[in-house]
């Protein structure tokens, strides 16, 4: 290894950013409601870059205040930017506290940007001998790359790749990294608005610098040009050269490198834990203690240390040390004084506990006894798998006195099992104890199997948690460390990581079983004591008893039922679909007159857009290549017919190995049916999800979509499918609730809303409203609850951008009532920081007053939308427990079997259909009242298809 020293330079707000945008679809936010995804995709990324790279010398560099010498060069300068996402604003502070307590250089400079600073460091360090690595995704930055100076980017997908020269030469095909510079300013750059030279793109930048060198030999040369080039270089130059000098990183910022101040100091690591600690950075604080734990930074910074926060152990943690105490810099605990104290967060070998197996025989009924006796139990199942249609008890935890609990170990033997079970039967079957437990569902499922119906009152704190921060993860290790500051043990200490030498649950031993299943009950006891109080503080108990707990049972139900499958059936179709995609193939192939791989983006992108050239600007995604994404293509797709086959060759590879290839697969060999799993936490709306397979994303659009649901069929022949769907209800949710009388009136009177929306917004009468004009209408009825835009409606329509405008402003001023009540909610989520159902839950809009509008109009969208699509989900979730109970209360022989979206799907015994069609409509339509009529559509056929 060199003994050349090396620095490394932070671009501070490019990680940041790329943090923060890495987890936008799935934010990741706390128990206080704090939007934390900045912090921890920066904090991701420098620990990455001090584990790889070990570097002698760190600093990280922001921006202040932006760059005063280039806004007086030139006044747009990034003038077109938009607001910093306060997920970002709020960040900033909480990385500055923990990069002063790592002991990481914070450097800045007011009116300069991050660049400059990096730009003037790397070169003054460069004199003193230091390798540079810049770490930014920024390409502005290879226009500095030297012998001594690299880029270190972090790519998608993980890792880094570094620039140097060579890689610099042949991503920008220059000669010379200075280069660079004459290439943005020819480019221009849309993200700061530095202009370029009208016209030229990345391909002429490239073509110009290999012909004419620099910006100053392109002016000086436009003889050479021709055409409308020439006429546009020639009347751009001075432009030109106000591009490249915006694009230049400057180097003279009054900043100093004093190597010993860039040096790799020591943490104050219980700072930084116990910043960490109150963002919940579980698995952050994880990789902080092992990135300063493995190996010691090669620098011996006494001063240094002395001038900043020791961490010297304390004669409590010098008495603590055999227990588990680390050294963070290597070497022996006891005796280097750089020494840290353990963990603040609890785990069972530091927390007083009483945990017991219970033998069998005489032990098992003293126990079962005293179970008897409480009022409250919280007991967690140990099984030897996770599918609960074939997996076997291993053990049930219980307990019921926070820090105390037992554990019933299984025998393998089914007989003696099942007379174990029977023992406890009276525990399960009692209505009088409360059954608590984290994601009861599974544990209800289990013990199905061994007859046990679970009876009496529930409380499941996996969806009280959900009520509580829907927003949140909700799995019991983040809880437990969340509200309790508690680190259970991890169940990859028990059996292992994934693999051939994972053990099953069975091969552990009693000793271990124990700890860690009455962990488990003991944690989730104390999870429920916790979350029951906020359940009320939130308002959301009662949607908690009376919609989310009993939904439960419903759902077990359903996923223990399953669904019967045509596999023969699905076998056909694949071929179809196989001949279907072929004749796709021949079409492109003979259109883009060459052979490709169709389903890479890449090639794809160079069929379409270089060889048939379908478009003057094609988009290009942040890698350089054409971007073939759906929407890029859907905006296509009218003008040109081998984009519209490219879409259905896509359409229907995904629809065969999603669905026709996949599901018959999916069926299981115990039952012979298919058993979705309905999540009830993961849509923060209230919607269900389904998983395993996913039946929810079924396509219904086309036909061959249509098609898969044929192979969804009854039990036999004595039965029959019904399908029952709520008609338009989030059109009807939202009339009553805006109180929109004309609209209200429509649908009390029976009209077609969408041939009546027409007629208004048309203004002509309902008899003579045109198909075309319906489906207009129908689309801006459906696109408003989503906020959809003029933008939007003209790219599902044929209207042109003009016409949808005009159409959106009709329908406002037809239906006053609804704009205002768009607005008065808006206004509801800015006041509360939520909205909520009908009956009370709430969605959390924390970017409500953002001031990036693209984020704020997110949010806004959400304010209108989330109480729509909420209601709908709870008024169905009330039909689903109220169909239930009647089924079970006069013991039907017909089953609910599935719910997607507005609609539930039975299997009914053919002599009870009419009582079926009867109680599914009663039930459905008057599941919740509203002003405006609920509606069900019922059919029947013999497969799902006939019956939708």
């Amino acid at each position: 290894m060199s003994d050349q020293k090396r620095l490394f330079l932070v671009d501070a707000y490019a990680l940041i950013f790329r943090g923060y945008y890495a987890f936008i679809k799935n934010p990741r936010i706390n128990s206080k409601g704090e939007d934390t995804s900045a912090i921890m995709g920066f904090m991701n990324s420098l620990l990455d870059v001090i584990k790889r790279e070990r570097p002698d010398h760190l600093a990280v560099c922001f921006d202040k205040g932006g760059s005063t010498d280039r806004v007086e060069m030139y006044q747009d300068y990034k003038a077109n930017r938009d607001e910093t996402p306060e997920g970002i604003k709020t960040a900033v502070p909480y990385i500055y506290e923990i990069l002063k307590a790592m002991h990481i250089p914070i450097m800045v400079k007011e009116g300069y940007e991050a660049d400059d600073v990096i730009g003037t460091l790397a070169k003054k360090a460069e004199k003193e001998g230091y390798k540079t690595f810049m770490v930014t995704p920024d390409k502005d930055f290879a226009q500095l790359v030297s012998d001594n100076i690299f880029m270190y980017r972090p790519v998608f997908g993980g890792g880094y790749e570094t620039w140097g020269i060579p890689e610099v030469q042949k991503k920008f095909e220059v000669t010379d990294p200075l280069q660079v510079i004459d290439y943005l300013g020819m480019m221009g750059d849309a993200s700061d608005n530095i202009p370029g030279l009208p016209g030229v793109g990345d391909k002429t930048a490239k073509k110009f610098l290999a012909q004419f060198g620099s910006m100053e030999g392109l002016l000086a040369n436009t003889d050479q040009l021709k055409g409308k080039m020439k006429e546009k270089v020639e009347a751009n130059g001075e432009l030109g050269l106000l591009s490249k000098k915006l694009a230049t990183i400057m180097l003279d910022v009054p900043v100093e490198f004093n190597a010993k101040d860039f040096e790799l100091d020591h943490p104050d690591v219980e700072k930084v834990k116990e910043i960490f600690q109150s963002l919940e950075f579980r698995r952050l604080t994880d990789n902080f203690v092992k990135t300063f734990s493995t190996e010691a930074p090669t620098t011996n910074n006494t001063s240094t240390t002395e001038a900043k926060t020791e961490t010297k152990a304390t004669p409590k943690a010098q008495k603590s040390a055999g227990a588990g105490q680390f050294s963070l810099f290597g070497g022996d605990a006891s005796s280097n004084e750089e020494t840290v104290s353990e963990y603040t967060r609890k785990t069972a070998e530091t927390s007083s506990h009483f945990y017991q197996s219970v033998s069998p025989g005489m032990a098992t009924k003293l126990f079962v006894k005293n179970l008897m006796t409480q009022n409250s139990v919280c007991f967690d199942t140990e099984t030897t798998g996770l599918n609960p249609l074939t997996a076997e008890l291993v053990g049930i935890a219980f307990s019921w006195e926070v820090g105390k609990g037992f554990y019933v170990p299984f025998p393998e033997n089914k007989d003696e099992a099942q007379e174990l079970i029977e023992e406890l039967r009276p525990f399960f079957e009692s209505e009088t104890i409360q059954k608590i437990g984290q994601n009861l569902k599974y544990d209800i499922k289990i013990l199905a199997k061994y007859n046990i119906d679970v009876k009496g009152k529930l409380f499941d704190t996996m969806l009280a948690h959900y009520l509580i921060n829907p927003d949140m993860r909700h799995n019991m290790d983040v809880l437990a460390e969340t509200y309790l500051n508690y680190t259970p043990i991890s169940i990859t200490e028990l059996i292992g990581k994934k693999g051939k030498n994972q053990l099953s649950m069975r091969e552990v031993p009693l000793e271990k079983q124990t700890e860690y299943a009455v962990e488990d009950a003991d944690i989730t006891l104390q999870l429920k004591e916790h979350f029951e109080k906020e359940l009320g503080e939130a308002n959301t108990q009662q949607l908690f008893d009376d919609i989310e707990l009993p939904l439960l049972r419903v759902l077990a139900d359903m996923e223990l039922e399953g669904i019967n499958l045509d596999k023969d059936f699905l076998n056909s179709l694949s071929e179809e679909l196989n001949n279907d995609i072929s004749n796709l193939e021949k079409r492109i192939y003979n259109t883009a007159g060459e052979e490709f791989n169709i389903a890479s983006p890449k090639q794809l992108g160079v069929i379409l857009f270089e060889k048939l050239k379908l478009v003057d600007k094609p988009k290009k995604t942040k890698t350089g290549q054409y971007s073939t994404a759906e929407d890029v293509l859907s905006y296509l797709a009218k003008d040109h017919q081998i984009i519209r086959d490219v879409l259905d060759f896509r359409g229907l590879s995904k629809l065969k190995s999603t669905y026709v290839d996949a599901l018959p697969l999916q069926v299981e060999d115990s039952t012979n049916r298919v058993h979705t799993d309905y999540m009830q936490t993961v849509a923060a709306t209230g919607r269900l999800s389904s998983n395993n397979p996913n039946l929810q994303n079924i396509p219904i659009r086309t036909e061959r979509g249509r098609q898969v649901r044929k192979a969804f069929v009854p039990r036999n022949e004595d039965y029959t499918l019904l399908a029952a769907d709520y008609s338009q209800i989030e059109l009807r949710i939202i009339a009553a609730l805006s109180e929109e009388e004309t609209m209200i009136e429509a649908f009390k009177n029976g009209e077609d809303i969408h041939a009546s929306t027409a007629s208004r917004v048309f203004n002509v009468p309902i008899s003579d409203v045109s198909r075309e004009q319906r489906s207009n209408a129908k689309t801006v009825n459906f696109g408003i609850i989503y906020g959809v835009s003029a933008f939007g409606l003209s790219n599902q329509t044929d209207l042109s951008r003009s016409e949808a405008k005009e159409l959106i402003d009709t329908y406002y001023e037809t239906y006053p009532k609804l704009k205002a009540y768009m607005s008065k909610q808006v206004d509801f989520a800015r006041d509360n920081g939520y909205v909520q159902t009908v009956l009370g839950r709430r969605r959390y809009l924390k970017d409500i007053n953002s001031r990036n509008a693209v984020v704020r109009g997110a949010a806004e969208r959400n304010a209108v939308n989330a109480p729509i699509q909420g209601s709908a989900a709870d008024i169905i979730k009330i039909a689903m427990i109220n169909i239930h109970q009647k089924l079970k209360a006069s013991d039907y022989k017909s089953k609910m079997l599935l719910q997607v979206h507005d609609e539930l799907v039975f299997d009914v015994y053919k002599p009870e259909l009419d009582n079926m069609k009867s109680l599914i409509k009663s039930e459905m339509e008057n599941a919740y009242k509203l002003s405006v009529p609920l509606d069900v559509e019922l059919d029947i056929g013999d497969n799902w298809l006939e019956a939708h």
